[in-house]
């Protein structure tokens, strides 16, 4: 998706004069929510070196913090004041935060320094984190990206945690922000009306890719040690690509959307993102659970490969292992039969394929067949339709998690005074056109649930079936372990010269959204840089349910190549 912004949305602003207004409100009222709070400086129990933190927190790990910790080297509030300081420092060059909770991660790490290292028992004990807008924080504003959510006095300030966010807590970790994102997460870029642009870390100038562009910025620039990211076609694979971290999208109902602002609640997903794939997956595992409010995850304990998911993790998961590179992601421009969509850029063809180099050294084939899920893949894919319970998903997250103000999109309508956008309604208005910020659309005519709905068969479930079949039969037929392909078809877009010039910003773009349409795992690894420093990333997939097998692999070729180096920030 495109949307025309002016030079004032790259210092931070709402381009107000193209967007729809709420009667009484301007957007630029919302500023004192979306900056962050001003960090604390004082560096007690115990004055300590910045240099000797540096040296130990830069590009840390989950164990190594953990080893710290034990060794007492550091309390678990001397880190988090660490990165407090960080982000003061730097997120108002790459503005990855649109929110820090200073008094809540402060509070959190007392408490866990009160409680002791020693009777600690959660995977991510003290461990900083950051959680994307559009998920749930219990006292904190879901914004989404999105300046209609911001009204003063009408905020959607969260009841309770996500159920991803509550498992994270209960593990131990030490909340620190909510990371940017396009309102509603419904761009490859990350702009938000609610905050502004996200730079990527690498170079500002450059886009992180959007929707999880401002955890992939955040946690590429060790403004924390992981965070989340959610993913509708591409939104947590395609931003790591930018940022040389790993992106996990699960198997879908291995981890709970319910406490999320959906985009498409029947494309969404929720994962981890981190600078190490063992860190991604130690998130995971905590993240991972059924959920009675989410129906996808009901009954998947018995699906799932037994956990926890770490101990997938083999340098050696690769060797004998076979994989296909499905042929409709390869086509370059103006390929005769392309299926539409961004082709693959030459400068990105030729980064994959020297990634594959690395594939090989580490004991795997890698195939390439012209034949091996061509353009018929997506005439499949485009039978299945979501569309007509797009809104369903947003009335069952205000429900559940909307404020005491509002619990449904109706609610909302009379509290504020203007109708929420179309495309989260479900909606389109007479252009045919349903995205964050439009013009509202009338109300939609009310539908049935997509549970109840005897038109979902055709519409949904079927294509869905057939699509998957497809490209089990696939990988059956080349005697494939999984697929391999680029995460995305483009280096990161220049977003500071587009707007010099004049034109539209858009991209960097992927063509990885029929994952989420089949419901399988893939993981967006770092396997590279351009010639211009910016990053590469390949991106794995596997059969449903077998994420285990998928992270080993990730695992493996992230230990063969170890291709990820830190970025270079300024302040």
């Amino acid at each position: 998706m495109t949307k025309r912004i002016n030079r004032r949305d790259f210092l931070g602003g709402a381009a107000i004069s193209s967007l729809p207004l709420i009667a009484g409100f301007s957007p630029a009222a919302t500023r004192h929510f979306a900056t962050p709070e001003t960090v604390v400086a004082d560096r007690s129990p115990s004055a300590i070196s910045a240099a000797a933190m540096d040296d130990d927190l830069l590009e840390v790990t989950v164990a190594k913090l953990h080893r710290l910790y034990d060794a007492r080297k550091y309390t678990v509030s001397q880190v988090t004041h660490w990165y407090l300081d960080r982000i003061k420092r730097y997120n108002p060059v790459y503005r990855a935060l649109i929110h820090v909770d200073t008094r809540g991660a402060l509070a959190t790490a007392a408490a866990l320094d009160g409680k002791g290292k020693a009777g600690a028992s959660g995977a991510l004990w003290g461990v900083p984190i950051v959680i994307k807008s559009n998920t749930s924080v219990q006292g904190l504003v879901t914004s989404a990206g999105w300046y209609g959510y911001l009204v003063p006095g009408l905020e959607l300030i969260a009841p309770k945690d996500a159920h991803v966010v509550a498992k994270l807590r209960a593990a131990g970790a030490v909340i620190l922000a909510q990371t940017n994102m396009p309102d509603f997460a419904a761009s490859d870029t990350n702009f938000s009306t609610a905050y502004g642009r996200t730079g990527n870390a690498y170079n500002v100038r450059y886009s992180p890719g959007g929707s999880s562009g401002g955890t992939v910025t955040a946690v590429t620039a060790n403004l924390c040690v992981l965070g989340t990211g959610t993913d509708t076609a591409n939104s947590i694979r395609m931003p790591a690509a930018t940022s040389s971290v790993v992106g996990i999208l699960p198997t879908r109902g291995l981890v709970s959307i319910a406490g999320i602002q959906p985009l498409d609640w029947l494309r969404d997903n929720t994962g981890p993102i981190a600078r190490t794939t063992a860190d991604a997956v130690l998130a995971l595992d905590v993240m991972t659970g059924e959920d009675p409010l989410d129906f996808r995850t009901k009954g998947t304990a018995s699906l799932r490969q037994s956990g926890p998911y770490v101990k997938y993790l083999n340098p050696r998961s690769l060797n004998g292992k076979r994989f296909g590179v499905p042929a409709f992601m390869m086509d370059a421009p103006g390929a005769s039969g392309s299926p539409g969509g961004t082709p693959l850029q030459p400068e990105t063809r030729a980064a994959f394929m020297k990634a594959l180099d690395g594939l090989r050294s580490a004991g795997a084939t890698v195939v390439l067949d012209d034949t091996l899920l061509d353009a018929s893949f997506n005439d499949v894919l485009r039978t299945m339709s979501t569309r007509p319970w797009v809104g369903e998903g947003t009335e069952i997250f205000l429900r559940e998690f909307g404020p005491k103000y509002y619990h449904s999109t109706a609610e909302y309508a009379i509290a504020v005074g203007a109708q929420m956008p179309a495309t989260v309604r479900g909606a389109t208005d007479a252009g045919g056109r349903g995205r964050a910020g439009d013009a509202p659309a009338p109300a939609p005519q009310p539908a049935r649930p997509v549970a109840s709905d005897p038109t979902a068969e055709s519409t949904l479930w079927e294509p869905q079936r057939r699509a998957l079949a497809a490209y089990e039969a696939a990988l059956d037929k080349f005697h494939l372990d999984g697929l391999v392909y680029p995460a995305i078809q483009m280096p990161p877009t220049d977003e500071i010269a587009e707007l010099t010039a004049g034109g539209r910003i858009g991209g960097p773009h992927s063509k990885t959204g029929w994952v989420n349409e089949i419901c399988v795992p893939a993981v967006s690894v770092p396997a590279g840089f351009y010639e211009s420093g910016l990053p590469f990333n390949i991106e794995f997939s596997a059969r449903r349910w077998r994420d285990g097998d998928l992270l080993g692999w990730v695992f493996a070729y992230e230990q063969a190549t170890k291709a990820r180096r830190p970025p270079q920030l300024r302040a």
